[in-house]
């Protein structure tokens, strides 16, 4: 096991890291830009080394300040969290060149899974099932794009093989509008992602977005822990996932898991990692891999009791997984509302001072966040402040928890997006559970119409 590791990332995830490690009697070295001096996570470090100025590719995204941050501080192994260069197959293949233990997949996985094309032909060879579209890159000649969106049939969505985050990607309703389509996509990709490739699929009109949590040791085993439900989405980003995913049963789970699992053994795969599926009439479609640790990591290790982060270390530091498919058991539910510095409906960033800070606490309630009284929350970075993760024996339990620990939180001297958390769990439809993808914006889209109308 390592004795010391370095944590190349900031927030609440970098807090998160930090505690995995000290449960394992591990020493921290946290990096920080200027702005995030005062974090909790850098007064509670072993060492912390300062990277850098606020802008992120001044300090988190400055590779040489983090190799040189783990020479001096002789830290072994470097844990990316999840966002900056966690999924940066560069920067995985320089912290193992430069003698440190990346803790994630192998470089050349996490590139075949950053290419969205490759990764969709990589998941076709495992048996697991994909969204209908095209089989490689898009062609340049105008009547071959037109061949192949007719036969995906209308609506499509065109994507950017290098994109994420809900960047990257258009749907296209009528073949008038695909040729323009295209061409805008693939010159916001070569702009964004410095990749002008793109890909075809089929655009599904009310999918759930469901995804697979896997681990997977150097020793060739691999297993699945359930499937968490992330359709509560704005903007194309989660704001609220839960698990187990409402309506999913064993048999189905079973056998999209044993997929993953196929998947993963087939690749060489590596860690800790999440398929993402888009989940319409019974039918599972995969749609890419995250090769890191997940935002909404804890409401699977609430419903399975295993500590994803200890995980992701020990296996990085050679051992088997701790755990077998056998000793998995799926117990209760459990939901995760993120905690943004935002205005709840506009979605503007509402950075600044807290003046006034209470996190709620009772049975089944964790809150995983890095804030406290008199935190300044920068206006540099994105604006989760935190996580709420109620746990129940029930979907009905875990609901009413999180209603009561989003009303018992405080935050003050800034906005958040809790009114919006606390509207939609009295929603009729979420309660229900099953919502699609597009259900939030569809809701605010109304609420904003009938407001104009009023």
């Amino acid at each position: 096991m390592f004795e010391k590791i370095l944590i190349a990332n900031r927030g609440e995830i970098a807090l998160r890291i930090q505690r995995a490690c000290r449960d394992l009697g591990i020493k921290t070295v946290v990096v920080h830009s200027e702005a995030d001096s005062e974090a909790k996570y850098v007064k509670l470090a072993d060492e912390s080394v300062c990277i850098g100025p606020a802008a992120s590719s001044a300090s988190y995204l400055n590779v040489p300040a983090i190799i040189s941050a783990a020479e001096v501080t002789d830290a072994e192994a470097i844990h990316p969290g999840y966002g900056f260069l966690s999924e940066n197959a560069d920067f995985a293949e320089r912290v193992e060149k430069s003698g440190f233990v990346f803790i994630g997949p192998r470089p050349e996985t996490i590139r075949m899974m950053g290419d969205k094309v490759t990764a969709k032909q990589t998941m076709i060879k495992a048996g697991v099932p994909c969204v209908p579209g095209s089989e490689g890159a898009l062609p340049d000649d105008p009547a071959e794009l037109v061949k192949l969106a007719r036969k995906i049939g209308y609506p499509v969505i065109v994507k950017a093989s290098g994109g994420g985050g809900g960047r990257g990607m258009r749907v296209v309703h009528t073949e008038a509008a695909l040729k323009n389509a295209v061409a805008l996509t693939r010159s916001e990709a070569q702009a964004a992602f410095g990749n002008p490739m793109l890909y075809m699929e089929k655009y599904l009109e009310n999918p759930r977005h469901i995804e697979v949590q896997v681990l997977a040791d150097e020793h060739k085993n691999v297993i699945y822990l359930g499937e968490r439900d992330c359709s509560m989405q704005r903007r194309h980003q989660k704001i609220i996932e839960e698990a187990p995913a409402p309506d999913i049963t064993p048999r189905l789970r079973a056998r999209i898991g044993d997929r993953c699992v196929d998947a993963c053994k087939r690749i060489g795969y590596r860690g800790a990692g999440t398929f993402e599926f888009l989940y319409e009439d019974g039918e599972f479609y995969f749609i890419e891999m995250n090769t890191r640790i997940q935002v909404e990591h804890p409401v699977t290790e609430m419903i399975t009791g295993v500590d994803i982060v200890q995980e992701q270390i020990r296996v990085a530091a050679g051992e088997k997984l701790a755990f077998r498919q056998r000793d998995i058991e799926f117990r209760g539910h459990a939901i995760e509302c993120r905690i943004n510095a935002e205005h709840p409906f506009t979605f503007v960033p509402s950075p600044g001072k807290i003046t006034s800070y209470h996190p709620p606490g009772g049975p089944g309630i964790r809150v995983d966040s890095h804030v406290y009284h008199g935190y300044t929350v920068p206006p540099n970075y994105d604006s989760m402040v935190g996580k709420i993760i109620a746990y129940g024996k029930d979907r009905d339990q875990a609901i009413r928890r999180m209603r009561i620990a989003l009303s018992e939180m405080v935050v003050g001297g800034i906005l958040t997006n809790i009114p919006l958390h606390q509207e939609l769990l009295v929603d009729n439809r979420v309660i229900k559970g099953g919502v699609s993808i597009h259900y939030v914006e569809k809701k605010l889209s109304q609420q904003k119409k009938a407001g104009s109308a009023t």
